[in-house]
């Protein structure tokens, strides 16, 4: 019997550099192989928001070597659940794929003080996504 696909999920933001990249690292570090995870944005950025790569830092996760990455069609065909993060930007529709919009702050041009707020609540919807989608012990 083959073993069912595993979910993937797809992170999407304009500049793919502050909200996007932290909910993939949550996602990849809460969920392990259980979860597929992509990010990516419409206009990325040249670099990950040096607040947000610190305010992950500070929760032991490092997202220093991830770049910001351009949003495919492709992309959006491959994953499951596409995740905007309330900056406006959308995804080509697909049929079968379940779209969601998580309103949260933007940290561009942020301190890491007001960073850790929205790192903490993409923390608490990654959690909540991870018991629909991949309950641990399932595989």
């Amino acid at each position: 019997m083959p073993e069912p696909a595993k979910p993937s999920v797809l992170f999407v933001c304009v500049h793919n550099a502050g909200r996007s990249q932290m909910a993939a690292a949550w996602l990849s570090h809460l969920a392990g192989d259980r979860v597929e995870v992509r990010s990516a944005g419409s206009a990325p950025a040249d670099r990950v928001n040096p607040a947000a790569v610190e305010a992950m830092r500070e929760v032991g996760i490092d997202m220093s070597a991830q770049q910001p990455k351009v949003l495919t069609v492709e992309a959006v065909q491959e994953s499951d659940v596409c995740i905007t993060m309330g900056c406006g930007d959308a995804c080509p529709v697909f049929p079968g794929k379940r779209y969601l919009d998580w309103q949260l702050d933007d940290p561009a041009g942020q301190g890491v003080e007001a960073v850790r707020p929205i790192r903490d609540e993409i923390k608490r919807r990654v959690e909540s996504l991870i018991a629909e989608i991949a309950p641990e012990g399932q595989k």
